[in-house]
């Protein structure tokens, strides 16, 4: 081999195609298993709500359930995103209710300000858009709605860590806690 050889340039090797098929059907056990975590930890924020008289199951919180128990590998549902994302977006939808206004036109720019900071804070969780965007139309109260929302994101972070040591052979969640 010349010395020179050493200098030249190595061939970058090609990018691994993306699959072309949809993800395989999981095993009965590990849909059931999967169903069952995220039917408990929803069910328990109801019982929390009801005890305390006030509504914690919010549809964002359920799709972070999804995300969370069927999908524990995702960056989207790892739990920088789950919890930080959620705030984020809750303080994006409060900001955006005080400077427009409760307005679906206001809805929609929360929720491409809280995508955007979300993404810029690597902290990414499709459902927290969501989040702003009710806080925009329902107009919540910031005092009770988020500690709920902190606490409940929490929640489900716990009930993903326990739920993938339950079952032998699944995931392990989280796939990195920061």
């Amino acid at each position: 081999m010349s010395p020179h050889a050493a200098l030249r340039p190595q061939p970058t090797p090609l990018p691994t195609p993306a699959p072309t098929r949809a993800p395989a059907r999981p095993t009965t056990a590990a849909a059931l298993h999967s169903v069952s975590a995220v039917t408990a930890v929803l069910l328990g924020l109801v019982a929390i709500g009801a005890m305390i008289h006030e509504p914690v199951l919010i549809p964002p919180l359920a799709a972070s359930a999804a995300l969370v128990h069927s999908a524990p590998t995702l960056p989207l549902a790892q739990p920088r995103g789950v919890i930080v994302g959620h705030l984020v977006g809750a303080a994006v939808g409060y900001a955006v209710l005080a400077a427009a206004g409760g307005s679906a036109w206001a809805a929609a720019v929360a929720a491409g300000v809280t995508l955007a900071l979300n993404m810029a804070a690597r902290t990414p969780h499709s459902p927290a858009v969501a989040t702003a965007v009710i806080i925009v139309l329902q107009a919540p109260a910031p005092d009770r709605f988020v500690p709920l929302l902190f606490g409940s994101t929490v929640l489900l972070v716990l009930t993903g860590f326990a739920a993938s040591r339950v079952r032998r052979g699944a995931p392990r969640y989280p796939a990195y806690w920061w």
